[in-house]
């Protein structure tokens, strides 16, 4: 890959506990190299397993974020900050997690947390740099876990991810950019839990009017609504390209242009 691209590979696209649990998906998360910096997101179960089957090294990491602690999006975080520090050898890296995170029953664990060079704690509205990378955590989301999505910023791109939340009325005007890849659970709205449903990812979308938008993080009635069709559906009725994202996908960002 050139040293000028961006590129997102996704390591995992499933979400909710039932598709976790049997595997149904892949739950990795997923690895953005950016440029020179190279950055993992939400290493949820399998992430170190997902990264070695595609030959991505842990130990060339700058930094792993994680959006909230829920085990889909943190549960191999401690072993890949063990793999990105050579098991505590060499300390290099960032890490970035909400406080509960790290406080109070930590999902990443006392003793790594010494490992990195440096834990920065995401707060709403916060900035943040890595390298020549910079990204934004713009509103907390409605999530039992304190949860924030990503606002990234390259000299090339700027891009969104929105991560797990309950639908709330000014959530699109806080993401920007010219792709946005966001987390679907639910095929249908309605049910009493804190994640997104198709409708109101097209809702969103509609606001937000990126040139390209990608769906993840599949739940079971996603997952059986067959994710690729639905993408195609919505790229007919908001005339935005919508794909749906799948294990071990590679987006080059060049294909914004």
């Amino acid at each position: 890959m050139a040293e000028s691209s961006d590129a997102i590979i996704f390591l995992g696209t499933a979400g909710a506990r039932f598709v976790v649990a049997r595997q149904l998906l892949a739950s990795g998360g997923a690895w953005l190299k950016l440029g020179n910096t190279q950055i993992l997101l939400d290493p949820g179960p399998g992430s170190l397993v997902q990264a070695a089957r595609r030959k991505l090294d842990p130990a060339k990491l700058e930094a792993i974020i994680l959006s909230h602690r829920h085990l889909d999006h943190s549960g191999d975080i401690n072993i890949m900050i063990e793999a990105m520090t050579d098991g505590g050898t060499k300390k290099r890296g960032m890490v970035f997690a909400p406080a509960d995170a790290l406080n109070q029953d930590p999902v990443i664990l006392s003793y790594l947390q010494s490992y990195p060079q440096s834990i920065q704690v995401l707060t709403e509205g916060g900035s943040y740099v890595i390298n020549d990378v910079s990204f934004r955590t713009p509103v907390r989301h409605k999530h039992p876990a304190e949860t924030y999505g990503f606002v990234f910023q390259t000299p090339r791109h700027t891009f969104s991810w929105i991560t797990d939340t309950r639908y709330f009325e000014d959530l699109a005007s806080h993401y920007e950019g010219d792709l946005l890849i966001i987390n679907v659970v639910r095929l249908s709205s309605g049910a009493p839990i804190d994640h997104l449903s198709l409708p109101e990812a097209r809702r969103i979308i509609e606001e937000m009017k990126p040139k390209m938008a990608i769906l993840t993080h599949f739940g079971m009635t996603m997952w059986r609504g067959r994710p690729w069709e639905l993408a195609k559906k919505l790229t007919e009725e908001t005339r935005i390209s919508v794909v749906a994202a799948r294990d071990g996908m590679e987006f080059d960002l060049a294909q914004l242009k």
